[in-house]
């Protein structure tokens, strides 16, 4: 858990520079298509669902539980970094979510890594990708194995 709590650290440091610098339209380009733009994301991944906060942040409150229960069962090193990195990632995004707005679970969670191709995202964002990955990994090597990643 001390990967969970690392990424919602850096998440949150994150995005507190971000919102400190990136004000007023400010974008700073870091390499190639690589940019620092500030965002604000009321819904779901890709912008999808918009105004629906509530109900998005309640389903990643759900998804972290289940993740953890399932932690204590998991022997896999890969799925146990994953499940830190999605639990991780999900609560930073709860954090905005919870404290960025006007009421609960009103606030929009703060993007600010543009790659110019790719939906803006944040440091939770990708940490919640690169865990599913892991654990979609994860499944295929005990699969592969012909084990189970419950036991």
């Amino acid at each position: 858990m001390a990967l969970a709590f690392a990424v919602v650290v850096a998440d949150q440091l994150s995005k507190t520079w971000a919102v400190n610098e990136l004000t007023d339209g400010r974008i700073i380009h870091v390499i190639w298509t690589l940019q620092f733009k500030l965002g604000f994301n009321s819904g779901m991944a890709f912008s999808q669902g918009e105004g629906i906060g509530p109900i998005i942040g309640i389903i990643a409150l759900i998804a972290v539980a289940v993740l953890l229960v399932s932690l204590r069962r998991t022997g896999s090193i890969l799925s146990s970094l994953g499940v830190a990195l999605v639990c991780g990632g999900a609560a930073g995004n709860v954090i905005d979510r919870l404290f960025r707005g006007d009421g609960w679970l009103q606030g929009a969670v703060v993007d600010f890594i543009d790659l110019q191709w790719w939906p803006v995202f944040n440091i939770a964002d990708a940490a919640i990708t690169v865990g599913a990955v892991l654990l979609l990994i994860s499944t295929f090597i005990s699969e592969f194995r012909g084990t189970s990643s419950d036991t």
